[in-house]
């Protein structure tokens, strides 16, 4: 019996011309990272609010992102997108920046969105990006990465450092369920945007052939 690997497939930024040299390569590829590190970043700046919980285009960024440049450049870029946060640069929803968004509550979330966008690749490398219904599920279980990693993070910040009485009940509510809806709508959008993404790269890549 035998294990074959699943084939990767390309992704959106294999369609840009990789140059012949190893070095040129390398800086095409940072490129693209720092590309995806200034949409997170733009969208991140982006929201409106249900009720008093503020919604950013933070978790659309980074399945956009992810999907696009594939598993290992995707979590480069929010790797990236993290240290250039906690180094001052104001990339993070908000207006806060440095060192200290460590022991902000939601900071647990940034920390997820590496693995998230990794996995957005991953399912990007599959071919599940060609299809919208297809996107949508591997966009939806790169969603719920962030909660894996926030809802913990949020939870210790809170008793450890801030002294605050934590309750199961009072973290999901903080934390989880008001972003339930808003991140089916951001996956659902991001199950649009790239495989509409594909079918223009297609239909640019037909008409350089005619």
């Amino acid at each position: 019996m035998t294990f074959t690997a699943p084939i990767r497939r390309p992704v959106l930024a294999d369609l840009v011309p990789r140059p012949s040299t190893r070095t040129r390569a390398l800086a095409v590829d940072t490129g693209l990272v720092l590309e995806g590190v200034a949409l997170v970043a733009l969208l991140a700046k982006v929201s409106f609010f249900i009720g008093p919980i503020p919604i950013t285009g933070q978790t659309l960024g980074v399945i956009v992102v992810g999907a696009a440049l594939g598993a290992k450049r995707g979590a480069a870029a929010l790797t990236t997108y993290m240290v250039a946060g906690l180094a001052g640069i104001p990339v993070f929803a908000g207006l806060t920046a440095g060192p200290a968004y460590a022991l902000v509550p939601s900071f647990g979330f940034v920390l997820g969105f590496i693995p998230a966008a990794f996995l957005a690749g991953w399912f990007a490398e599959r071919a599940w990006d060609r299809k919208p219904w297809l996107a949508f599920v591997g966009f939806i279980a790169a969603s719920i990465v962030p909660f894996l990693i926030g809802v913990p993070y949020m939870a210790l910040i809170l008793a450890a450092v801030l002294g605050q009485q934590v309750t199961l009940a009072g973290v999901l509510d903080a934390g989880v369920w008001p972003f339930i809806v808003p991140g089916l709508v951001k996956a659902a959008a991001a199950a649009l945007i790239v495989p509409g993404a594909w079918l223009l790269g297609r239909a640019a890549d037909r008409a350089k052939r005619d």
